[in-house]
């Protein structure tokens, strides 16, 4: 039973974490896209996304890794390849997470920040590597 809740809680922290962090990404790539003239006036917008990140996304990660982690303990999933390949990938959005969640901040709080380019495709990363790990998980190829 305690199986069940665990996947429950997993599940959702998922769709949370997820959720900011396809947010954090678009309210980035759109501000990378606006001239510098209109850009001022958006601030306050990525104030409130800057805060959301912090009070649900982050927090959403470590439900994420806690309740995985737990997961696969029960499951005795560790030295699987599938497991292996998933967690490589939940690392490297914990990463990214960590990049949006600086730049979503000095993007808020300071004059006129430098996004780099790259940050445009994060959008279509965070969907490629849910898709990855959906996949993974459902399939269980390796």
């Amino acid at each position: 039973m305690i199986y069940l809740w665990l996947k429950a809680l997993h599940v959702a922290a998922v769709l949370c974490w997820t959720g900011g962090l396809l947010a954090a990404a678009v309210a980035i790539a759109a501000r990378r896209a606006l001239p510098e003239a209109v850009a001022p006036s958006h601030r306050a917008a990525l104030a409130v996304i800057s805060r959301w990140d912090r009070r649900v996304t982050s927090p959403a990660m470590l439900v994420v890794w806690g309740a995985g982690l737990a997961l696969a303990m029960q499951g005795q999933w560790f030295g699987s390849l599938w497991l292996t390949l998933k967690l490589g990938i939940v690392l490297a959005l914990s990463a990214l997470h960590g990049v949006l969640s600086g730049t979503l901040r000095r993007l808020a709080w300071s004059e006129a920040p430098m996004v780099p380019s790259w940050l445009k495709h994060v959008p279509l990363l965070v969907v490629g590597s849910v898709t990855a790990i959906a996949v993974l998980v459902v399939v269980k190829p390796f």
